[in-house]
């Protein structure tokens, strides 16, 4: 398992900045990583999955280690077209609207600022969703 010391540092601060913009929204050490959540509901997770205990991260191995991997809510209307196009999303391997990306020096941020925020207006009450912009 890993802990929140274990996700890059860089990449902490970069969806601390984006999920610190949220109402209400707060940071939690997780079963494995780091989550963001809106009263008791996960909008961001980020964590270093166990590749070898779970086959759905092999692929997505960088020289050989496991990868930084977000979990995040995503529109069911979109979650196709988002994960059909393959690396760096994928369909989470639980959830109905789960998607998952894989996180490093290829990231485009505007793009996981978006997600983020729409993550968190799927699963935020709707009047903490219609303050965001």
């Amino acid at each position: 398992m890993s802990g929140p010391g274990d996700v890059p540092p860089e990449i902490l601060d970069r969806l601390r900045a984006i999920c610190g913009r949220l109402p209400e929204a707060y940071e939690e050490p997780a079963w494995i990583g780091v989550r963001w959540r809106i009263r008791k509901r996960t909008i961001a997770h980020v964590y270093i999955p166990d590749a070898d205990r779970f086959s759905v991260y092999a692929p997505y191995l960088v020289d050989g280690e496991a990868p930084t991997v977000m979990t995040f809510r995503v529109p069911l209307d979109d979650l196709l077209g988002l994960t059909a196009g393959g690396f760096p999303f994928f369909r989470a391997g639980w959830g109905h609207n789960v998607a998952a990306v894989v996180l490093g020096d290829h990231t485009d941020w505007t793009e996981i600022a978006e997600l983020v925020t729409d993550s968190y207006c799927e699963m935020a009450p709707k009047f903490l969703a219609a303050r965001v912009t």
